[in-house]
């Protein structure tokens, strides 16, 4: 596939919804409206392949000509997705990319959703020019992370699951933006789960910058002044957009 394009498409499947748009490579901006539609229920690959086909059709790129990447909750190793948080059970050990590959009649690069959020501000946003250690979290249905060292990105982190010693508990099922609207709390409520969250990951990794993504990243005054950290914390750039954004970037490393 040609390093030459200026525009990809990006779809960003995630546990509750699936947005697509077309995407400035060189801007790291969103050329069309973003298109959403709702997770299927149970998301199988038949039902979820299904309705990415809804989002490429509505976006008028169906056909090969646009490069497309592809992002999802899930560890991804070679096109094969390797864990199943907040989707059905299929997608372990699942060949996804082949099987995108086939249904949508082109070629994808398919990537963890927090790693291509990691890569759109790698180079476009917040981490951009960043030395030494960034971690990206995106905080929605769960809780996904990027690793990014000197603007390199370590795949498939997946420290939304660490544990918390004393509830033998993953720190996503109380932490993520799902548990705050599940138990009606308030955002200082939410800040104070964030918080044990956020010291954790300081403790063990000793970052240079958090940035913040997802949905709820658009709230980010509402809940980071309430944080106290060592670590300087800000909102992702493009915020609910950079996993959009991000899988269009890589959509060029298509095979």
């Amino acid at each position: 596939m040609t390093t030459k394009a200026t525009r990809a498409v990006g779809v960003d499947i995630g546990g509750t919804g699936i947005k697509g748009a077309l995407v400035d490579l060189e801007e790291g901006v969103l050329l069309t409206d973003r298109v959403k539609v709702a997770t299927p229920a149970g998301a199988e690959p038949d039902d979820v392949l299904a309705a990415v086909r809804v989002v490429l059709d509505t976006l008028g790129v169906a056909d090969a000509e646009v490069p497309l990447g592809v992002a999802f909750p899930a560890i991804v190793r070679r096109g094969r997705t390797m864990s199943a948080a907040n989707v059905s059970q299929k997608w372990i050990g699942f060949e996804a990319e082949e099987f995108f590959e086939e249904g949508l009649g082109r070629e994808i690069h398919f990537a963890n959703d927090a790693d291509v959020a990691g890569i759109a501000e790698v180079r476009y946003g917040a981490a951009r020019d960043v030395d030494g250690l960034v971690i990206l979290t995106t905080l929605g249905t769960g809780i996904g992370t990027a690793l990014l060292y000197n603007g390199v990105l370590i795949p498939n982190s997946e420290l939304g699951h660490l544990q918390r010693a004393e509830k033998k508990k993953d720190f996503e099922a109380v932490a993520a933006y799902s548990a705050m609207e599940r138990e009606s709390l308030s955002w200082k409520e939410w800040a104070g789960r964030l918080q044990a969250y956020y010291n954790h990951l300081e403790f063990l990794f000793s970052p240079d910058l958090f940035i913040v993504g997802g949905g709820v990243s658009k709230h980010a005054d509402e809940f980071l002044p309430l944080l106290d950290l060592q670590t300087p914390i800000v909102p992702a750039r493009d915020r609910n957009n950079a996993g959009i954004i991000g899988a269009a970037a890589l959509s060029l490393t298509a095979d």
